[in-house]
């Protein structure tokens, strides 16, 4: 059974740091783009930050310049590396893949882990 599990959250104050991790498992064939995503309270999910099979990342301009994406095809990772964190950054984070596994292939979310930022 495939499946995206995260870790790394965490409490921080504004202006710190917090790495994410994102770990694939599972009969798996390939992992095509990969990316996380965040949910604040009361707002819809929107996309953070995401990256190709060949290591091309995209971000959202509200983080471009302060996080960082990265992934390692061969461990089936994705990470994510957060500096000058402020407040509004504040959410619950999702990793997700596009991820190829015979009958089970398909778009898979991991559980999300809680990022809080406050001082």
């Amino acid at each position: 059974q495939v499946q995206l599990v995260e870790s790394g959250g965490g409490l921080v104050q504004p202006g710190g740091s917090l790495r994410l991790s994102c770990a694939a498992s599972g009969s798996i064939l390939d992992i095509y783009a990969m990316g996380w995503y965040r949910q604040a309270p009361g707002k819809q999910r929107e996309l953070v930050a995401t990256i190709t099979h060949n290591g091309v990342p995209n971000y959202a301009a509200s983080v471009k310049g302060r996080f960082t994406i990265s992934r390692d095809n061969a461990k089936k990772t994705v990470h994510l590396q957060m500096n000058s964190l402020k407040p509004e950054d504040t959410a619950v984070y999702y990793c997700n893949g596009w991820i190829v596994a015979g009958e089970e292939s398909g778009d898979f979310w991991g559980q999300g882990t809680q990022v809080t930022v406050s001082s």
